[in-house]
């Protein structure tokens, strides 16, 4: 995204509408000749688009440029209007979680575990999750497939990123995949240190199918590495069509 300085009026009504403040507003100072304006910092922005989409600024200053590879990136996770080209689905690109009985993508002594990386305010180098990829892939976490971030992945050994997506900053991205139950303690572990070693925020979603006896195995994991699992936690009662194989 870049702004036309030919038609910009400097009135910074677009500004609150950056979701990492990536516009930088000028007010006009006539010792020095310089009209007011505004620009975008292109290092900070995440090609999201609200700014274009919030129709705030009265000369249509804002310009949707071709993004070549790998800036489009940024637009791919930070876009909800964009789709991924290895997944179709738009936005940070993955399939919720939340649909086990239909997609059966977790499977019985495993967890699910979700990274979501960045927030509005804050967003995300997408060389943060290279991080989790590294220290959770020799637990024998199997990554999610559908995820495009999973497709980013050159070394899937060792979870390295692509070098030239490393430094592209997004608005969110997720690290999602499954690991077997017994090494959940140890993954919830990992996580806690992750937490002191990047350079952004991220929030953990854990899913664990319901045993027989009605009990949630990974909740004790849970709690034995300091976490408090949310009383508020959903539960799908698996109603869904089940149009999967089930896992032997």
């Amino acid at each position: 995204m870049i702004i036309a300085q030919d038609r910009c009026q400097g009135c910074a009504k677009c500004v609150p509408y950056c979701p990492v403040d990536a516009i930088i507003s000028f007010k006009r100072d006539k010792a020095k000749g310089i009209a007011a304006h505004a620009i975008i910092n292109s290092d900070e922005c995440v090609e999201c688009g609200a700014c274009y989409r919030a129709k705030v600024c009265e000369t249509d200053a804002f310009v949707r440029d071709v993004l070549p590879y790998p800036r489009v990136l940024r637009q791919l996770f930070s876009d909800p209007w964009f789709s991924h080209p290895g997944t179709d689905i738009p936005g940070r690109g993955t399939e919720e979680m939340k649909t086990n009985e239909v997609t059966g993508r977790f499977w019985d002594g495993y967890i699910g575990i979700g990274l979501e990386f960045g927030r509005p305010g804050v967003g995300c180098r997408l060389k943060e999750t290279e991080r989790a990829f590294q220290r959770l892939l020799p637990l024998g976490f199997v990554l999610e497939p559908k995820n495009p971030l999973t497709q980013l992945i050159a070394d899937p050994k060792t979870g390295a990123l692509k070098p030239e997506a490393r430094e592209e900053k997004v608005l969110s991205a997720i690290v999602e995949g499954i690991v077997p139950l017994d090494k959940a303690a140890h993954a919830f572990e990992i996580i806690k240190e992750l937490a002191n070693e990047i350079d952004t925020v991220f929030s953990l979603d854990v899913i664990g199918k319901v045993a027989r006896d009605g009990n949630i195995p990974v909740r004790e994991a849970m709690r034995a590495a300091g976490f408090t699992p949310s009383a508020a936690g959903k539960t799908n009662v698996g109603l869904g069509r089940p149009l999967f194989e089930k896992h032997e």
